[in-house]
């Protein structure tokens, strides 16, 4: 019997669009109604993905920043995992001389020292999606990140990393040079207790080695007194290989990446053919999907 349910969101909750469809809305909350602990595993910060799920009217617990932060039902930070300073330093230094654009997410926030690189990351990989949008169109959407305060410009990364008391939980490093982001995991593979994955092809992520969505899930369900056999997760890239090895009911979306695949045991729909929904309604019973197999 499924107890829980952990879901991605880029990729798997929400469509190309950036959206959750009107039908993995209905699904997460039928989920709900029958005492189903839904929660969301996210590579975004709290602000980032709590606005998606606003607009969807979806409310549970999160886990954030790859496991690096983990919030209740309202809000309140219940577990983190973050870099030590003089590590955020190391990676800050490695990451710039190969030449890579990378935003820092903490506690207070994500932050970019570069407006225009900020947005044009986001209509290229927007782009390689939706061709068929106006570039202008996307650049506009992408200026919400700013203007909704979900990401902020600061002169120098420097004064992020070194501010007292600042709590620097991951860096999300973007390049289209796959040598570039080849270069970084080989160098940052050396800095002991580092997690270095990736949620989509052209970043890596670079967190604690505690700040994994399936470490972060097992503190959770662990409090709600629920195992890993009771547990379902559904994903479509890397960063959500820890938690889909450890549970017992392990979806990868239909545009999950061939490797992930291979890990699950189920593979649903696409996030465009709602795929969250597809496999809800498989396994809690909510009604038949033709997008499962």
């Amino acid at each position: 019997m499924i107890k829980c349910i952990a879901t991605d969101m880029d990729g798997t909750l929400l469509n190309g669009k950036m959206e959750v469809s009107e039908q993995n809305i209905q699904a997460v909350k039928e989920a709900q109604a029958q005492g189903i602990e839904v929660v969301v595993a996210t590579g975004r910060s709290y602000a980032e993905a709590r606005y998606a799920l606003d607009q969807a009217d979806i409310h549970c617990p999160m886990i954030c920043a790859n496991g690096a932060e983990v919030r209740n039902v309202s809000g309140e930070v219940i577990n983190n995992a973050f870099i030590e300073k003089e590590t955020a330093a190391r990676i800050f230094q490695a990451l710039k001389e190969i030449g890579l654009y990378f935003e820092i997410h903490t506690a207070e926030g994500t932050f970019t020292d570069d407006y225009e690189k900020a947005l044009d990351i986001m209509v290229n990989i927007f782009l390689t999606a939706h061709s068929e949008i106006p570039q202008d169109q996307i650049r506009e959407a992408a200026k919400i990140r700013f203007t909704k305060g979900l990401l902020q410009l600061v002169d120098s990364y420097e004064e992020v990393i070194h501010k007292e008391d600042m709590v620097v939980y991951k860096f999300l490093a973007f390049s289209f040079e796959q040598e570039k982001l080849d270069k970084a995991r080989e160098q940052l593979s050396l800095i002991h207790d580092l997690a270095i994955s990736s949620s989509g092809s052209e970043n890596i992520e670079i967190t604690h080695l505690d700040a994994q969505k399936g470490v972060a899930l097992e503190h959770f369900i662990k409090e709600k007194g629920i195992v890993f056999e009771e547990t379902m997760a559904i994903g479509d890239n890397f960063n959500d290989v820890s938690m889909l090895q450890r549970v017992g009911f392990p979806v990868a979306m239909g545009n999950a990446d061939p490797e992930v695949k291979t890990l699950c045991n189920y593979v649903t729909a696409t996030n465009d053919e709602h795929g969250v929904a597809a496999v809800i309604e498989r396994f809690i019973g909510v009604k038949n999907h033709e997008n499962f197999s």
